[in-house]
């Protein structure tokens, strides 16, 4: 079966470059994929799929039937959502919408998704049981998986493969991480209330800035000394706004940021951890505050029996010398953990660095990927959802 998917993979490679350069070319910002979604749906239909378009606003599901009795299904979701950047590749594909960028490989993402679509249609016999296909909008702002399942994208749903590329591990290899993938996102919004007053005469007045300066400072030392290091936390500040003359002490000041965790428990008790903080330092200088803690999206912990299934797959494909078992977590985030509140699931990192081509991280306006990769991670997957069919 495996050399099957592999001959399948590299007679589709060039229809599959010109589907991630098309998408590349066109690409769309969140909520707003609807060309996009067009084009995928379309693909998905020539190769036999059932398709529902529309799903999570501009999402895309197709519904690949099975040959067997099996009743279990397995999903695949990938992302379609482009980025506000300004491309600067010089590239004959590159982005013809100034100011929008697939900058973080979405556009190799759907390739992936439509590339073992197609092969596993082709496959002779056929799957013994049931897959979907997501085609997922809006992930750059952590809303598409939300929408996705909201209407009803998991549904019957009993594992979930997931991917990412990551510029670098080398093209034609892909990493593995057991346990905590990525961490939960929080978004922190709190309003320091002093009063105002000649700045010539501080102490007769409240001054909202030097407290919220205290609030910040304060923060970042008790995460050294009250939190575990073991459970690793990021906040940060990366808003704050107030007063309004040099000479005028400031009444009031807005600051907003980010709060990045690993460790569940840790994720639960950090609101309250940080408000008991904001709380005692107003307290303690006369001022007042109000705290907003809007909860993100969740961190991704890998199925480890999944994980196991897929580095097997890939080991088998492709050596164990392409396969990396990631030893530390990301403290980005990715609203897949969504889809892994309603099934066991796993993503991977796709590798996609040239060596021959300067490093750009993700995101950057000169971000680009070794398209060698796209065979890699089709066959990956397919393969990983082929052996998943075998295990009874």
């Amino acid at each position: 079966m495996l050399t099957q998917i592999k001959d399948l993979a590299e007679k589709l490679a060039p229809r599959l470059i010109e589907i991630r350069r098309h998408i590349h070319a066109h690409p769309e910002l969140s909520g707003q994929e609807y060309q996009t979604a067009a084009y995928v749906a379309g693909v998905l239909s020539s190769c036999g799929l059932h398709v529902e378009e529309a799903v999570g606003k501009t999402g895309v599901v197709g519904e690949l039937t099975g040959k067997g009795q099996d009743s279990r299904r397995l999903a695949i979701r990938t992302d379609m959502d482009a980025l506000p950047i300004n491309e600067q590749t010089n590239l004959e594909f590159a982005s013809r919408k100034p100011g929008v960028m697939h900058a973080c490989g979405h556009d190799v993402h759907t390739t992936l998704g439509l590339g073992t679509a197609m092969i596993l249609s082709q496959l002779e016999g056929g799957l013994p049981g049931n897959m979907r296909f997501i085609f997922q909008p809006a992930e750059e702002i952590a809303q598409g998986a939300s929408w996705m399942v909201q209407d009803g994208a998991m549904r019957d749903v009993s594992h979930i493969f997931g991917v990412h590329v990551f510029p670098s591990i080398p093209a034609r290899s892909l990493g593995i991480r057991y346990g905590a993938l990525t961490a939960a996102a929080d978004d922190l919004e709190i309003f320091i209330t002093g009063e105002s007053g000649h700045g010539a005469r501080p102490h007769q007045a409240i001054d909202a800035i030097w407290i919220a300066s205290q609030v910040i400072t304060t923060l970042q030392q008790a995460l050294s000394r009250t939190q575990n290091p073991l459970h690793p936390i990021v906040l940060t500040i990366g808003q704050i706004s107030g007063g309004r003359a040099p000479n005028i002490i400031a009444d009031q000041v807005r600051m907003a940021g980010t709060v990045r965790s690993l460790h569940p428990k840790t994720h639960a008790d950090l609101p309250a951890w940080i408000e008991n903080i904001v709380a005692q330092v107003c307290q303690t200088y006369g001022a007042k505050y109000t705290m907003n803690y809007r909860h993100g999206v969740p961190s991704v912990q890998n199925d480890p029996t999944l994980n196991q299934l897929l580095e097997a797959a890939a080991k088998e494909a492709w050596g164990g010398d392409r396969v990396q078992i990631l030893e530390e977590s990301s403290l980005g985030a990715e609203d897949f953990s969504l889809y892994l509140q309603h099934a066991p699931g796993t993503m991977f990192r796709l590798g996609v660095g040239d060596r021959d081509r300067p490093y750009y991280p993700l995101h950057h306006p000169l971000f680009e990927v070794d398209e060698a990769a796209i065979v890699t991670g089709v066959v990956t997957l397919a393969y990983a959802s082929w052996l998943y069919w075998q295990g009874q």
